[in-house]
């Protein structure tokens, strides 16, 4: 591709991101995939300005409000160009020259609009704090609360790409082995700063070139998303749920966690995604999993299995702010529940999940949120309602050399961290028996 398809494939996804109510990273996946003939360099290209724009969504949007235009994937391509990559109206001129595969022509009004921009930066001291540090409205409340002083920093953050991290499959291999093959490939990596199973690429290699992703000796996962694995502290033998398994990613962590002895279920209600996390246990040699598809979080099953686990992760949805690295159009797109709605529902799994852990077994509740409201207050809620639970703290559930800072709670960010953001609070169940009350479905 030259330049110019470049930049028509990424107003497409533009396009597409704005008009269609799907997340960004399912948009990019389909566009390629309906057109192979596009080689790495040119997805890697598109994929990277594509995001980068989307990073910059409420800034470009404020200059072009400022100077008279409306917000649309077009103007914002060309705000990007002149404010970010700093290229004048002629420079940008050269790429819309309305050939095949190319953008169209530039309007008198676009050429306008960047005259007005030429000479400036995104930055502009009158934006709005909010603004500045790309936080939407609705989140900022919450955020400011949350973070207070160090609210910017942690904003500022989120809009920084996230690394590739890997967790190393121990039933298959070592960290120390990985790293030598990543050497040999000529790919620079590092341990983990706090997971003891992770590797940290900062640099984007193409996975085909990652032979260890293929035959499941490593896994793509977050260095937070590895840590809330660690706390639920499986051991060989034991009795394991993951409750809202999604693709597996936790799941395969535990399992690992139990060398493959015991019994660990993999729980959702999207069957299909549960489904097709089976390859991804197949490939890692993991024989001790068992995939149960769930018709909501009160399905009949939890009521049978009630008090026969050891530990029950519940890895509950949520509103993705501690992902808004990876997912910068998340800010803005709002996809699927609202807060209200979300918190309702992951008070409503957390309350069913708890029934199926036995006497001095673990409940480890997680979120990739950074609210108070689906963390921290999710959990003393659940206490106030649920005598029978006790909080760990933090401290006592591992012994892994992991953040000083952190108490009762497990809470990661980006800005402190350099991970994703996440919480995780493990509780347990005290006393000897079940109340009777759990006999009866919630």
């Amino acid at each position: 591709m030259n330049p110019s398809a470049r930049l028509q494939a990424v107003l497409d996804l533009l396009v597409e991101i704005e008009t269609r109510s799907r997340p960004a990273d399912a948009h990019v996946s389909a566009y390629f995939r309906a057109r192979r003939y596009i080689g790495s360099k040119d997805r890697a290209a598109v994929s990277t300005m594509l995001y980068d724009i989307l990073r910059h969504h409420a800034r470009l949007g404020w200059w072009l409000e400022r100077n008279g235009a409306t917000p649309a994937p077009r103007t914002r391509l060309l705000a990007y160009m002149a404010l970010v990559e700093r290229k004048i109206l002629k420079e940008i001129a050269v790429f819309f020259d309305g050939k095949k595969f190319s953008p169209a022509l530039l309007e008198e009004s676009e050429r306008v609009l960047l005259r007005k921009l030429d000479g400036h930066t995104i930055e502009h001291p009158d934006m709005p704090d909010e603004v500045k540090v790309e936080c939407p409205a609705w989140a900022a409340e919450p955020l400011k609360r949350r973070f207070g002083k160090n609210f910017g920093r942690e904003m500022k953050a989120l809009q920084k790409p996230a690394p590739l991290d890997l967790r190393v499959n121990t039933l298959k291999t070592t960290r120390e082995v990985i790293l030598a093959e990543l050497v040999k490939l000529g790919i620079k990596a590092e341990p983990c700063r706090l997971s003891p199973n992770g590797i940290r690429i900062e640099e984007r290699p193409s996975l085909a070139a990652l032979p260890m992703l293929k035959n499941g000796m490593v896994e793509i996962q977050d260095e937070g998303s590895q840590l809330v694995a660690l706390l639920v502290d499986a051991k060989p033998g034991q009795r394991v749920v993951d409750f809202c398994a999604g693709a597996g990613g936790k799941t395969l962590a535990i399992a690992a966690q139990m060398k493959n002895k015991g019994r660990i279920v993999a729980c959702d209600v999207l069957a299909g995604r549960l489904k097709r996390s089976g390859e991804r246990f197949r490939r890692a040699g993991l024989d001790n999993v068992e995939i149960r598809p769930l018709k909501d979080e009160r399905d009949p099953w939890v009521k049978h299995h009630k008090a026969s686990f050891d530990r029950v992760l519940v890895d509950a949805p949520c509103g993705g702010s501690g992902t808004w690295r990876r997912n910068p159009d998340q800010r803005w797109s709002r996809l699927g529940p609202t807060l209200e709605r979300l918190l309702a529902l992951q008070a409503n799994i957390l309350a069913s999940a708890a029934r199926l852990v036995k006497p001095k077994g673990r409940l480890i509740y997680a979120t990739c949120s950074l609210m108070p409201e689906e963390n921290e207050q999710q959990i003393e809620k659940f206490l106030e309602t649920h005598a029978d639970f006790k909080l760990v703290p933090f401290g006592e559930v591992t012994k892994e050399k992991l953040p000083s800072t952190l108490t009762d709670y497990l809470s990661l960010t980006p800005a402190q961290h350099n991970t994703d953001g996440f919480f995780a609070a493990v509780m347990e169940r005290t006393g000897a028996k079940v109340p009777p009350e759990e006999s009866q479905d919630l």
